[in-house]
């Protein structure tokens, strides 16, 4: 089973398009900048873009 659960993911975002969006530049921000919302030990996920969409589902990241 997939963590975070799309339903949950989708809850938070609304639309899978910018779901998509939205992590693809969280990803990049990671890989350049480093700059986690979490602590390290916090995140399930060990790839980039598994600790974004966690940081989705837990509300963490907003969209303006």
């Amino acid at each position: 089973m997939i963590y975070p659960s799309i339903d949950k993911l989708l809850q938070e975002v609304g639309s899978k398009y910018l779901l998509v969006n939205l992590v693809s530049k969280r990803v990049r921000e990671l890989q350049e900048e480093k700059n986690y919302q979490m602590k390290e030990n916090e995140y399930i996920s060990k790839k980039e873009i598994g600790k974004s969409l966690e940081e989705v589902s837990k509300n963490l990241i907003h969209i303006k």
